[in-house]
Parts: structure tokens; C-alpha cells; sequence
């Protein structure tokens, strides 16, 4: 994981500057910053839409009864293109903006759940690792107010 971090930090920069250097190249350096520039805007625009759709998707989720692991998982991913998005450079825009499309998004987090040590079941996620305790004894509270009043 480190070397794969490592690699990531070293390949992205240079990357992204033979990207610049080459969109300079052909529109001009005034032209590629005001790309730049509006790419982080646009997408920022974009990023806000899409995070006030999400909010409003987990809030009728949590009014249902039920856990919005979809919507938080989407909310991480929104925060992470919003990150790519204001990080100047065209490589991170084209991930960002890639993000941002709700098919795409879903389809990468239903098949980070499948790799991952939890499952999605309707809108609840649950962990495939279960406890070895097996000493769980299900039960009712029963709260008889009238015993108390009584003493």
C-alpha cells in the first residue's frame, strides 16, 4: 500500500505538468490557466449540486428508518472529487469530473462493497465478519410502572 501511495504522489505531478506543458503548447499559457481556472469552478458549481442531491437522498433514507451507507459512501466520493477538482491539472479534473456522474459513482462503491469486508443489502450495509460470542440471549424489557407506584 505504501509503494502504491508512493508511486501515486510521484506519477500524479508529473503527470499533470507534461499535461499542462502540452495543452500550453497548443492554446497558449494564458489559455491553459483559464482552463485550469475553470475547471475548478465548473466543477466546484457541479460538486454542489450533486452534494445537496446526495444530502437530500440520505436525509429520506434516515426518515424511512433506514441507514443512508449508500449516500455516506457517495459523500465520501463527492469529497474526494471535489479535492481532485480544485487540485490544478487536467489529469485530476478528468477523475474528478468522473465522480461526479451518480452512474459511475454507485457503480465504484458497489464494487469497492463487494471487495471490501461489508455488503450492501437494500440500503443497510452490514459486515461479513461476525462475532465468535455466542452468549447473546435475546429479550424483552417489560417496564410495569405500577410496581414502583406501589413500594
Amino acid at each position: 500500500m505504501f509503494r502504491f501511495l508512493l508511486l501515486l504522489f510521484l506519477l500524479v505531478p508529473l503527470i499533470e505538468i507534461y499535461f499542462l506543458i502540452q495543452v500550453g503548447e497548443v492554446i497558449g499559457a494564458a489559455w491553459t490557466i483559464f482552463a485550469v481556472v475553470a475547471t475548478a469552478i465548473i466543477g466546484a458549481g457541479l460538486l454542489r449540486v450533486q452534494g445537496a442531491s446526495t444530502l437530500l437522498r440520505a436525509q429520506a433514507s434516515m426518515q424511512q428508518g433506514s441507514l443512508p451507507a449508500l449516500e455516506m459512501m457517495e459523500g465520501i466520493a463527492l469529497a474526494a472529487s471535489g479535492m481532485l477538482l480544485l487540485t490544478p491539472g487536467f489529469f485530476t479534473d478528468a477523475f474528478g469530473f468522473v465522480l461526479l456522474l451518480p452512474p459511475f459513482r454507485q457503480f465504484l462503491i458497489k464494487k469497492l462493497f463487494t471487495k471490501a469486508a461489508f455488503t450492501m443489502h437494500g440500503q443497510t450495509m452490514h459486515s461479513q465478519y461476525h462475532s465468535t460470542d455466542s452468549t447473546i440471549i435475546e429479550g424483552e424489557i417489560v417496564d410495569n410502572d405500577e410496581s414502583r407506584h406501589l413500594r
